[in-house]
């Protein structure tokens, strides 16, 4: 089989179409804007906070690409859906899925309740699953396409207070690299990309405790917290034909701290 031909700009995603779930802010937006300044345009999806959707969506649009805004609850029935007629609508297609939307719940494990982890179940895997069921299809006709998961360093070190959280993105990374080797020959990559603790607004309110914080940091081999910018390169290796030859691969995004 001949291999297919190397591109010009091996980073450029110029007339691909991404959908990065979970992208108002954090991670999601700074691999948004990433993917939107390597040429790609982008669907922006949000679950609360439309005018930060908004925000993400103007600045992708000031580096000349188109944008969609997409509004879904992946808790409920029917929201992933809806997350891809919104992309089909908004941009025609999508050849680029980021599965970043995640709920995260500080508890021990023991006081989880069958409605919490549901709720984690709902977001953090089933609208995963179904979000690949509805995309794969166009990429494989079209003989392109790029999968990547946000997983978490929590994979290789859990937070005891955070199991359910932990376990499922054990899942959804499980899910997308035993997909990895079935679309691989429809020009498909497929891997998952693991974040260590980076300063969001999710770790604001733990890491605001100077004591807690410096105790995450001493554990951190590199030394420092990580910033969502840090993942943004990561990503579009991942996303650009610069990485068409890596697929059913794991990548720690963490500072060494899962070693």
């Amino acid at each position: 089989m001949k291999p297919p031909a190397s591109p010009a700009c091996s980073f450029d995603l110029s007339g691909r179409r991404a959908l990065v779930t979970g992208s108002s802010r954090g991670i999601g937006a700074a691999i948004a804007l990433g993917l939107a300044e390597a040429g790609a345009d982008v669907v922006v999806h949000f679950t609360g906070r439309e005018e930060e959707a908004r925000e993400v969506a103007r600045s992708a649009e000031v580096l000349g690409v188109r944008t969609a805004v997409v509004q879904a609850d992946l808790s409920a029935d029917g929201a992933a859906r809806r997350v891809y007629d919104g992309a089909v609508a908004g941009l025609g297609g999508v050849d680029i899925l980021v599965l970043n939307a995640s709920v995260q719940t500080r508890k021990d494990w023991l006081a989880f309740t069958r409605e919490d982890v549901d709720w984690h179940v709902a977001v953090n895997y089933r609208s995963s699953f179904e979000l690949l069921q509805l995309c794969a299809p166009g990429m494989i006709e079209r003989k392109w396409g790029r999968l990547l998961a946000i997983g978490s360093v929590q994979e290789t070190k859990p937070h005891p207070q955070m199991l359910v959280y932990s376990s499922l993105k054990h899942a959804q990374t499980g899910l997308v690299l035993g997909l990895a080797p079935q679309l691989a020959p429809h020009g498909i990559t497929a891997n998952n990309l693991a974040p260590g603790v980076i300063l969001t607004d999710r770790n604001t309110a733990a890491l605001s405790d100077a004591d807690y914080a410096e105790k995450v940091r001493a554990a951190i081999p590199a030394g420092f917290l990580g910033e969502s910018a840090d993942c943004v390169g990561a990503a579009l290796l991942l996303c650009s034909d610069a990485g068409r030859y890596i697929t059913g691969q794991n990548l720690f995004v963490d500072g060494g701290l899962g070693l």
